[in-house]
């Protein structure tokens, strides 16, 4: 350990707005930053690919159904199997336990089951068939029909929860203490819309290649060979500079000071509420119930929204490749706009009041929304006026929902996520760790999976019927969350503010 190194050095104004961390912490900093980037760097290919292979192939009507039946049930048994794991290996081999077999199948997927799908997936007339016989399961049988595709997505899902959420800022809370956190984490958002831009320039360029294939070759088994190369190499990286940390860092005590020996840690089995506790404990307390239901009105209005975009794009984009060229320029694009607001969002919270920070995404969804739902809905009646500007009402339609969700990622990154932490500052110590993790554990399932089971809930008992003739019920819908979440908002403002 260096001496010499002096932690007490300030800053000057300048650099703690910028950049508050010193240079001896940067040996600590840049591995982690780099394992972040790699995680989110795969994760936003993944969450890519995984659209572009179920829109195209069963519809974006498959979504709610893949999100409801197959994610949820999918991410409990793997919390149960995590948390059995987590009792019996050390943390590093925790994680190495965890992101291995997504790795492995990931490799897989590209060099071995996509280009076997003709031989792994029943035959076209066996699914026609069964549809006919039986409409109100078409979409679980879409799902079937290229049940592969189906796995890669629910892992492509998981992996956000498992290795990003989880993994990542598990071993970052472990391994910094409040102050560092305080400075190192912005600079690790900052690294991860890098690592957005990153992933939008090269699924573009690895998805833009037909022209440059012989006859007869499928491009999109090409391009998902590269593009499930570089998810394979950013998981044997970061797999590498976690190991690297537990060598180098975890070692020194300048910059890890608890008791630790490498391959044995002390463990703490911390039990994570029930889904029954965590209802419990939010029906006890008004004020978390506000704070649960803006998360989950921020996930079902976007889930709303979201669904019926991508239907729109499948009639724009037609083959994989085309829908991963366009998907990888709205990450482009999302990642430029978050790290814009990112800077606006910080100042926004230090000179307004936590209310006016907190009520822009809501605001920004209830606006952009409504203007996407009736262009969807009332695209014919006003395809004269939109004519007359250059284009159409599905290519309008893509365009708005495109900046609408743009605009609510960049609001949710830079705003929402703050002021929903910012929220559980006035609770007392117990509900700060009970409260906040019996939000996520109701907010955040309810968040993710009622958009999706409402929807599929409106396919199945209205046979036959798509995104688009449901688009008006949808809308309705859309507009009583947003409502909520606003009301919300407000009542929640009055104990902050």
């Amino acid at each position: 350990m260096n001496t010499n190194v002096n932690t007490n050095e300030k800053f000057s104004k300048l650099r703690t707005i910028l950049f508050p961390i010193h240079m001896f912490e940067m040996k600590k900093v840049v591995p982690m930053a780099l394992i972040f980037f790699f995680i989110l760097f795969n994760y936003t290919c993944l969450r890519n690919i995984k659209d572009a292979l179920i829109v195209t192939s069963t519809g974006a009507e498959a979504l709610s159904f893949l999100k409801l039946f197959c994610v949820t049930p999918s991410a409990i048994i793997f919390m149960i199997l995590y948390m059995k794991a987590s009792d019996i290996f050390s943390n590093e081999k925790l994680f190495y336990i965890t992101i291995a077999p997504f790795i492995i199948f990931f490799g897989m997927f590209g060099f071995v089951l996509y280009p076997f799908k003709h031989i792994l997936h029943p035959s076209l007339s066996t699914i026609q068939k069964l549809q006919l016989n039986y409409p109100n399961l078409k979409w679980f049988l879409a799902i079937y029909a290229n049940w592969t595709y189906a796995i890669f997505y629910v892992l492509s899902e998981i992996w956000g929860s498992a290795i990003l959420s989880l993994s990542f800022w598990q071993f970052a809370n472990q391994i910094c203490k409040t102050s560092e956190a305080k400075r190192f984490y912005s600079f690790f958002s900052f690294i991860g819309q890098i690592s957005m831009l990153a992933t939008g320039i090269l699924g573009q360029y690895f998805s833009n290649i037909s022209s440059k294939l012989p006859a007869g070759v499928d491009p999109w088994g090409v391009s998902l060979k590269w593009l499930m190369g570089m998810v394979v190499f950013g998981g044997l990286s970061t797999m590498l500079i976690y190991r690297w940390m537990y060598v180098n860092i975890l070692t020194n005590k300048l910059f890890y000071d608890k008791p630790f020996l490498p391959g044995v840690e002390k463990k703490k089995k911390n039990k994570k509420p029930s889904l029954i506790d965590g209802v419990k404990t939010i029906i006890n307390s008004p004020y978390l119930g506000l704070i649960a239901l803006i998360v989950i009105s921020y996930g079902t209005s976007v889930n709303f929204i979201e669904a019926l975009w991508k239907s729109q794009l499948k009639l724009k984009f037609q083959t994989p490749n085309d829908y991963n060229i366009f998907m990888n320029q709205f990450t482009f694009y999302t990642g430029l706009s978050t790290m814009l607001m990112l800077f606006i969002g910080g100042n926004i919270l230090r000179l307004f009041k936590w209310v006016t920070a907190a009520i822009i995404t809501p605001l920004v969804m209830l606006i952009g929304g409504t203007l996407f739902f009736s262009f969807v809905v009332f695209g014919n009646y006003i395809n004269n006026i939109i004519v007359k500007i250059g284009t159409n009402p599905m290519s309008a339609s893509v365009m708005i929902g495109g900046l609408v969700i743009i605009a609510a990622k960049a609001t949710k990154y830079a705003l929402f996520d703050l002021t929903k932490e910012m929220a559980y500052i006035p609770l007392d110590e117990e509900l700060k760790v009970k409260g906040k993790a019996a939000v996520d554990v109701v907010g955040g399932r309810l968040g993710k999976s009622a958009g999706a089971g409402y929807q599929a809930f409106l396919l199945f008992i209205i046979s036959g019927s798509t995104y688009k003739d449901l688009s008006p019920i949808i809308g309705i819908s859309f507009l009583l969350v947003c409502i909520v979440w606003i009301l919300s908002v407000k009542k929640l403002g009055k104990s902050i503010d």
